[in-house]
């Protein structure tokens, strides 16, 4: 039977399963035990290994951190990462944010794109193809992270535990093919007060943002004498591309620079990072605007502030040109720190990575997506970072279509009930001719 048949049968399953998923609010929380990333990433987990189950597949759980669902057999195996666990909801939501309701023909909720959605047409992807009579001679295995939105630490666990795939794909985020992907890296910047000095400031304390790898959409500062707090309102966005987003940590920094700030080491905390980064989404400010021919330019997102009489923290996500590396990063950055007290500690660091355009993976997926959709689109380079380079050989491949707005971490976030579909069987025709 026509793989795209075998979807459309299954089409109703498909849209279900991923409603299903997206009314479990995984969340990271506080680990249990063998729930290391909190109770419903791990309700999450054994859901979609359920359905997997269901649907005839060898499963497994890897103690919780991450699980995997197979078919097919051969010395070698492709494999699939998508991931379960999401980024807070925010506010300002139309539809419920972990309802999976359907309006105008759209799954709403967080993780509908961001990759609840997807994980789910990767695996019913996997049903059509062995379903059909297409000659596997290959492993496929769909890998389920839990901890991709926040340290990795799923896949950190799972492949000391488990072998690594010869080569795979993730559906995680643009089409036609990512074969690029920059450099990752979370630091804080923070600086140690003096009492005296703070006594000094009429900032009490600042607070916005609550992650690294998105546009914050609120900041709040209390100051002496006031009894309501002075609060910043944003739109967020993935960090990637903080141009689309408005940084409410930006306008507070703004707000209080422009009340003409005292000397206190508060103050020049405050004043120093309006200086350093204010607006500015290119690194220029810290001396990191760099950019290159593969992968574009350098971008920049201030994610968390967390300021109080006694220290002062920013938190910045950092996505760097494949030609750079973190250690020129951080050496830019802490010249410019230069006499401002300010010091860099890196929280999490991501190497970049590439996958020439000649390779057969991406050559294989760009055929397949011109072949599904008629489109004859160029492979991209990226600013967001995916499972793809926990992988040995590895690309992105979706979801988002091109054109199609970018939802991911977004109020309102939804997966059109056709792309869903699309995508089902754009997967099911790459696993296809990436396992004869």
């Amino acid at each position: 039977m026509m793989l795209n048949k075998i979807i459309d049968i299954y089409k109703d399953k498909l849209i279900k399963s991923t409603q299903e998923l997206i009314a479990i609010p995984s969340k990271k929380a506080e680990p249990k035990e063998g729930m290391p990333f909190g109770e419903e990433i791990n309700r999450a987990l054994v859901y979609a290994l359920k359905r997997g189950e269901e649907l005839g597949f060898l499963v497994g759980n890897v103690d919780g951190y991450a699980g995997f669902i197979e078919f097919g057999q051969g010395s070698e195996t492709l494999g699939i990462l998508a991931h379960l666990d999401v980024v807070p909801e925010g506010e300002g939501w139309t539809y419920p944010p972990f309802g999976g309701e359907i309006h105008d023909n759209k799954i709403y909720g967080r993780g509908a794109i961001d990759d609840k959605g997807p994980a789910m047409a990767a695996l019913f992807a996997m049903k059509a193809v062995m379903e059909s009579d297409v000659p596997v001679n290959k492993k496929v295995r769909l890998i389920l992270g839990t901890d991709e939105e926040s340290g990795w630490e799923d896949m950190d666990y799972y492949f000391k535990n488990q072998p690594m795939p010869d080569f795979g794909i993730t559906p995680d985020a643009n089409y036609p093919v990512i074969h690029a992907e920059k450099g990752i890296v979370h630091i804080e910047l923070y600086k140690k007060f003096d009492s005296l000095s703070s006594d000094k400031s009429s900032i009490v304390s600042i607070k916005g943002g609550s992650r690294a790898n998105m546009v914050p959409d609120s900041c709040t500062c209390y100051l002496k004498d006031q009894e309501e707090p002075l609060t910043t309102e944003g739109v967020s966005a993935h960090a990637s591309t903080p141009d689309k987003g408005q940084n409410a940590i930006s306008k507070m920094l703004d707000l209080l620079t422009s009340k003409e700030l005292g000397d206190s080491d508060i103050d020049k905390f405050v004043a120093d990072l309006n200086r350093l980064m204010g607006y500015d989404t290119t690194g220029e400010g810290l001396g990191i605007n760099y950019s290159d021919d593969v992968s574009g330019s350098l971008t920049l997102n201030l994610g968390v502030i967390d300021v109080d009489r006694e220290r002062g923290s920013a938190i910045i996500d950092i996505r760097f040109p494949v030609k750079y590396t973190t250690e020129e990063i951080l050496s830019a950055i802490e010249e410019r720190l230069n006499n401002t007290g300010i010091a860099v500690r890196v929280i999490h660091c991501q190497h970049p990575l590439y996958v020439p355009k000649d390779h057969f993976l991406v050559k294989t997926l760009s055929r397949v997506y011109r072949e599904q959709t008629g489109q004859d689109v160029e492979p991209l380079a990226i600013g967001g970072g995916t499972y793809a380079r926990a992988l040995k050989t590895g690309v992105a491949f979706g979801a988002v279509f091109p054109g199609k707005a970018e939802l991911a971490h977004q109020k309102d976030e939804y997966i059109e009930i056709d792309d869903l579909i699309l995508n089902a069987k754009i997967y099911a025709h790459a696993i296809a001719e990436l396992v004869k």
